[in-house]
């Protein structure tokens, strides 16, 4: 796939292929969290080990993030919404069937566009964030939207766009019951940026078919440094859990 993709916008938003072999109908799109990008080392790694699988993957930088066009003040979750639906649009147009992987303030994104938006067919969440205004406070707020930064980081300066955005979602938890496709969600034990009890409260609220995978003594990235094993079992753990879904035969 090399079709431009821009958001509602008009920005182009940069992402990854990552071809298979096969005839696998779905794409799957894999969504970044807050202050990061496609290049996330957890993220990359993921979509090279679904390709191996024969599962196709794209990887994108949201608006303001990476290499994507845009102001990095003006990501919030509903600008991401959109960003993903445009991502959607582009895959959609090559005849492909979609899946969407969302880590941290993506699996938020994700919850928001699944819920609404019946294109997605699979829905995975890695750390998925779901208490948004809680997060905002715990995590930001010390800090002065418009003169402070997100975790010290001088190129992700701390918006009101961004908090506003974060207060007026308020929570996804609702939205879980609203989520009509199988759901696979992944948590690490000693994620200190995202409760793992996040996972288990949206799970609760989830229609089947869901699973909950939780990865001992494993963070909020999938980090070596905290386990060796956190990685390769998270990207198993996925691919395992989208292989058989996504060679399945559509249902009438």
């Amino acid at each position: 796939m090399d079709a431009e993709i821009r958001n509602a916008q008009g920005e182009k938003l940069d992402y990854a292929y990552h071809s298979a072999q096969g005839d696998c109908p779905f794409t799957v799109i894999i969504g970044h969290g807050v202050t990061a990008n496609m290049n996330r080392p957890f993220v990359e790694a993921l979509a090279k080990g679904l390709a191996i699988a024969g599962i196709p993957a794209l990887r994108f930088s949201f608006s303001g993030n990476g290499d994507s066009e845009g102001r990095f003040e003006d990501s919030c979750v509903s600008k991401e919404v959109e960003d993903l639906g445009a991502v959607i649009d582009s895959v959609k147009v090559q005849g492909r069937r979609i899946a969407y992987v969302g880590h941290s303030m993506g699996g938020a994104v994700g919850v928001k566009r699944a819920a609404a938006d019946d294109r997605i067919e699979l829905l995975v969440s890695l750390a998925g964030m779901v208490h948004t205004a809680k997060f905002a406070k715990v995590e930001f707020g010390e800090e002065t939207p418009g003169s402070g930064f997100m975790w010290g980081k001088k190129d992700c300066p701390l918006s009101r766009a961004f908090v506003d955005d974060m207060n007026q979602i308020g929570s996804v938890l609702e939205l879980g019951g609203e989520i009509k496709v199988p759901w696979l969600l992944v948590h690490g034990t000693v994620d200190d940026v995202v409760p793992i009890a996040e996972s288990s409260e949206i799970f609760a609220q989830a229609q089947d078919p869901k699973d909950l995978v939780e990865i001992e003594n494993c963070d909020h990235v999938f980090d070596a440094e905290t386990d060796p094993e956190a990685l390769p079992v998270m990207v198993r753990k996925v691919t395992e859990w989208l292989l058989p879904k996504t060679m399945a035969p559509l249902q009438s």
